[in-house]
């Protein structure tokens, strides 16, 4: 088992405590001490500079789905140069009328080097075993899509 911390910590900025009003600027404290500036998304009163919730959320399922993806393909000895991705997600309302991250598309370039490349069907084969084995994606109800980009 492992054990992750972060701190979270927000002060307000004024006496006007009204909805419209309050910052929602805010810092995450990681574990390593690096320090992130986050808001609300701007469609919620946020900073359109800073990092949201959202954004965070779909950052972690795209890394997380990046490790497991080295891990399998340097496991197979393919030999991976470069993995960009520029994921996506939709936040909507459930069935009982809750906002949530409903849709997830993840959509990485892979490219490989060395003498052992694997063909679109191993590629194919290894994104499919890293969003199964990814602690993220296993964590989330948010229906998360890999399609590779051209």
């Amino acid at each position: 088992m492992s054990e992750f911390k972060v701190t979270l910590n927000w002060k307000a900025e004024s006496e006007d405590f009204t909805y419209p009003n309050y910052s929602r600027t805010h810092l995450w404290t990681f574990g390593g001490g690096i320090h992130v500036q986050a808001s609300a998304a701007p469609e919620y009163v946020g900073k359109a500079e800073l990092v949201n919730p959202e954004e965070a959320f779909l950052a972690s399922l795209s890394s997380c789905h990046l490790l497991t993806f080295l891990a399998i393909a340097s496991f197979r000895k393919f030999k991976v140069t470069t993995y960009t991705d520029n994921p996506v997600a939709l936040v909507e309302k459930n069935e009982s009328g809750k906002m949530f991250v409903s849709k997830a598309y993840l959509r990485p370039k892979v490219e490989f080097s060395g003498v052992n490349l694997p063909d679109e069907n191993k590629i194919k084969e290894m994104h499919e075993k890293a969003h199964m084995e990814c602690f993220i994606s296993n964590s989330v109800l948010t229906e998360v899509f890999v399609k590779p980009a051209d």
